[in-house]
């Protein structure tokens, strides 16, 4: 979801940017989203139908500019896998908004259609203010 609701924000706004996603588990690799994302997103105008799951790798840490994680559990794995001399700068989605440094986005997996739709919510909060920090920082980058 984070990718849709980032690229339409970044798109909305005028920074270009390429962007991915990529979990730090190897479950679900090559699976489409799951059919409660793709219907939140949609919902919202946006289509990530086609998306598909891949894993983090050792190259992401160098070919793009920061590397955002929804939740310390994976904010830490990113962390433990980083090469020393990576490039990518590591924080949280919601690091980069007021009140709410440090915090999470709850894991809609196991909830329901109202699970989904608060945590799309929560992104959304999020890559709207990543994309006006990285538009004031003077940006035009990779996320």
């Amino acid at each position: 979801m984070a990718v849709g609701a980032f690229s339409a924000s970044a798109h909305l706004r005028g920074l270009e940017c390429p962007v991915d996603s990529a979990g730090t588990a190897s479950y679900h690799l090559g699976s489409p989203p799951d059919p409660r994302a793709i219907a939140v997103a949609a919902a919202h105008g946006i289509d990530i139908a086609g998306q598909t799951a891949r894993q983090v790798d050792r190259d992401d840490f160098y070919r793009f500019s920061h590397i955002i994680a929804m939740d310390r559990a994976n904010l830490e794995g990113l962390r433990a896998r980083a090469p020393r001399d990576g490039t990518a700068q590591l924080a949280l989605l919601m690091d980069v908004v007021d009140g709410r440094r440090g915090d999470g986005v709850v894991d809609p997996y196991h909830g329901d259609a109202e699970t989904f739709a608060a945590t799309w919510d929560d992104i959304s909060l999020g890559v709207t203010a990543w994309v006006r920090h990285l538009m004031l920082s003077g940006h035009n980058l990779e996320v």
